[in-house]
């Protein structure tokens, strides 16, 4: 009987800690949209220990974790989640990275949605040689919003007519 207890001790010590690990990895897993008076839409996201911003959203209604990345051109989604997302490959092109040079596929986006911001037809590259379980959030996407960081925290601002 104590060892039973002891599994079941061990076993929510071990959700409790995995919850909390979680959390330090991306500490965005709901985010919270401030609506201003005259339409802006505005989220705030913590940076998580690594000094990067991850968040929880989606690509065509369906969940996914961003990792923002000015430094990429476009989103650029891991081949194992464009296959999950059923995202169409289309024409292949060459990316330079800081990794290297690679091989990818352009894609279009249906839909991206990070908080209550939501924005519609966005370019993409679904990249095979790329391992993460994150997309990059590039500017294909940022770049029709205004973002600012102050300390350990990015606002992303949508404004009318952003979509």
């Amino acid at each position: 009987m104590i060892w039973l207890t002891w599994l079941i001790v061990l076993y929510f010590l071990f959700i409790l800690f995995s919850k909390v690990l979680d959390q330090q990895k991306n500490p965005n897993q709901s985010i919270d949209s401030f609506v201003s008076d005259n339409g802006v839409i505005e989220i705030m996201l913590e940076r998580n220990r690594g000094g990067q911003y991850v968040a929880n959203g989606q690509i065509n209604n369906q969940p996914v974790t961003f990792l923002v990345d000015t430094g990429a051109s476009d989103v650029a989604i891991p081949m194992h989640i464009a296959d999950r997302l059923n995202l169409a490959k289309g024409h292949q092109l060459t990316y330079h990275t800081a990794n290297g040079t690679t091989i990818g596929y352009r894609t279009q986006l249906d839909e991206i949605q990070l908080g209550d911001i939501l924005m519609t037809n966005i370019r993409g590259g679904i990249t095979p040689n790329m391992q993460s379980d994150f997309i990059l959030l590039g500017m294909s996407f940022l770049k029709k919003l205004e973002f600012t960081q102050r300390g350990n925290t990015l606002t992303i601002r949508q404004y009318r007519n952003e979509h």
